[in-house]
């Protein structure tokens, strides 16, 4: 990395895709799916690993995006691994960063483990499913967060945020 895209970047976010619930079935004749996950940040295109043959998949993987710009929304695409046509869609959403930037930025320390810091109603804007709360855990401030899939007829993705600040970075 360049020393002015350094500059201009504020940090890394770790994104832990835990797992699928009541994913899609899009192998109508095996009932079931081999989902994966697309995570896009502007540029930025990362992917987890396929899960054969499960709806309710369990990734626990971690990718990582740098941020530059925390309004740029982060999507998610999970697909269905076809082997000899395009991968089928099984839905998308998006969530905003900056409740959890802010929240970063607070600079917390010695809180209690597990107090929440801030809380993220469901709204018509977001795709949570249910309430996402910003936490203090081992010192560090974490997001948990429920999406609901859209343009798809069922599916919810767990995930979780983690801020990792970079020496020679221009930080939070």
């Amino acid at each position: 990395m360049s020393d002015s895209s350094m500059e201009k970047m504020l940090g890394l976010l770790r994104i832990r895709i835990h797992r699928g619930i009541n994913l899609a079935i899009r192998d109508v004749h095996l009932r079931s799916s081999d989902p994966y996950v697309v995570v896009r940040m502007g540029k930025q295109k990362l992917k987890t690993r396929v899960v054969k043959k499960n709806v309710n998949p369990e990734w626990n993987e971690d990718l990582t995006l740098s941020i530059a710009d925390p309004n740029i929304p982060i999507k998610l695409t999970v697909f269905d691994r076809d082997t000899f046509t395009f991968d089928d869609k099984m839905g998308d959403a998006e969530f905003d960063i900056k409740p959890f930037i802010e929240a970063v930025k607070m600079r917390l320390e010695g809180l209690p483990d597990g107090t929440i810091i801030t809380r993220v109603k469901p709204s018509r804007q977001n795709c949570l499913s249910e309430e996402s709360n910003i936490i203090w855990i081992n010192g560090k401030t974490v997001q948990k967060m429920f999406l609901r899939l859209r343009n798809v007829e069922c599916g919810e993705l767990e995930l979780q945020l983690q801020w990792i600040d970079i020496p020679g970075s221009r930080g939070l």
